[in-house]
């Protein structure tokens, strides 16, 4: 842990780290306006040169930037290095259309290793730890990071990447996996096969570090009780770096921002004002060390608070609460806004696993909303009439969490299909017509 638990630099001052920020943003904002055409036609349209940014107090002074503007910009519009001094790109997994590519030199790429080295820490790793790694490997950037991460830190590094559970269990026992890293989704997933096959007390893991898709606190103690850890968030989007932007520490009450890399804001979703610390909003990062691809003020879509509160682990850098849903694909059904993690709370603690799907339809111009949701193996030992029971118990509780109805299928174990990237919760066929 002596290596990249730093604290002159993550328990540093707030005076500290401010004069960090200050300068680094500069530093930064000198750069993309000297080497990016789109920065800088952006900021001369609102008659900014860089001398006009003189510290994080003139942040608000800035264009945001919106993931439209980097498709808009794709490939090589955002770039502010020469092409030749970059050494890797990753891309957004999910998108359509155009995706977004960000670029990395080495120096970016060691940064990004040492805060994922830094969540490594935060949930309990040493170089003494096997870190199993079933991100994905490739554009995505899931597996990298945390395999960047777990070599900064010196542990052993297992590259899993996703799939072939039968491997990644085998491994697992054979190794003795110590810390698992990868999509809260598939944790369930292995955690069930593991207890399917009986190998429960074969599995030495004692943390995991789960990102990429939105989970609750239900799921997190879910993942906790079937696997024995202590299951920890990390944050971060291809855009900004990758996992390891934010990670949470053993207080699990947010997840700390790598403030010496990273600017956060937390703005009106709808009027793009600054709002003060507590108060929720979109979740803006700016890029103060990157290189290759420094975005000023990326609009994340995702909401969330900060928080400067003390931590009990000694870190100084602000919290950021798990995201509590997004600015731009939050659902809005008969009028309603509908999150996922509140269909997700009823289903858990009614006992059912977390792997559901939501589909929203319209017919007749009314919206309709049904959610598949799988059972247990001894719900499926039920018979017809408890079968139906149990939806409509469901369909009850979720009108109350919701105030609006739906309708509630119960599906066979394993029916709806594991991801092992990011889970698939929403078919939205309004989008259709």
């Amino acid at each position: 842990m002596e290596n990249y638990f730093q604290p002159e630099i993550e328990c540093a001052s707030q005076e500290q780290i401010r004069k960090w920020q200050d300068e680094r943003l500069c530093k930064t904002v000198r750069h993309v306006y000297d080497n990016v055409a789109y920065y800088r036609e952006r900021m001369q349209k609102k008659g900014l040169t860089p001398e006009d940014i003189k510290s994080v107090d003139d942040l608000h002074k800035l264009p945001f930037l919106t993931k439209a503007d980097l498709r808009d910009a794709y490939p090589y519009g955002l770039l502010a290095c020469p092409l030749r001094d970059c050494v890797r790109i990753q891309s957004t997994s999910g998108t359509t259309g155009r995706r977004v590519v960000a670029f990395y030199t080495q120096h970016d790429l060691d940064l990004w290793d040492e805060c994922c080295a830094r969540a490594i820490v935060a949930a309990g790793g040493t170089r003494d730890d096997v870190v199993h790694v079933c991100y994905g490997y490739g554009l995505f950037t899931g597996g990298p990071g945390l395999n960047g991460g777990s070599h900064k830190l010196g542990s052993l590094t297992l590259p899993m990447s996703s799939g072939n559970t039968d491997r990644q269990i085998q491994f697992m026992v054979d190794l003795q996996s110590t810390i698992l890293c990868c999509t809260p989704s598939y944790a369930l997933y292995l955690a069930e096969s593991i207890i399917e096959r009986g190998l429960r007390d074969k599995i030495k893991l004692k943390a995991g570090i789960f990102g990429a898709e939105a989970w609750s606190e239900e799921m997190r103690h879910d993942i906790e009780q079937k696997l024995g850890i202590k299951a920890y968030d990390i944050y971060g989007l291809t855009e900004i770096s990758g996992p390891g932007v934010s990670f949470e520490c053993s207080e699990q009450t947010g997840m700390h921002i790598n403030e010496d890399n990273f600017i956060a804001e937390i703005i009106d979703p709808e009027t793009g004002e600054v709002l003060p610390e507590g108060e929720k909003g979109e979740l803006v990062f700016t890029s103060i060390t990157k290189e290759a691809f420094p975005l000023l003020r990326y609009r994340t879509r995702d909401i969330c608070v900060l928080s400067r509160k003390p931590c009990s682990c000694g870190r100084t850098h602000v919290k950021m609460s798990k995201p509590m849903g997004r600015s731009d694909d939050m659902l809005i059904v008969k009028g309603v806004n509908v999150f996922p993690s509140q269909i997700e709370t009823v289903l858990i603690n009614k006992g059912y696993p977390a792997n559901y799907q939501i589909i929203v339809n319209r017919v007749k111009n009314s919206d309709t909303l049904d959610i598949q949701v799988e059972m247990t193996s001894e719900m499926f030992s039920d018979s017809m009439s408890q079968v139906t029971a149990k939806e409509k118990e469901l369909v009850d509780a979720l009108k109350s969490m919701l105030g609006i109805y739906a309708t509630v299928k119960l599906v066979a174990p394993k029916t709806i299909v594991r991801s092992e990237g990011k889970a698939v919760r929403i078919i939205d066929n309004r989008k259709l017509y």
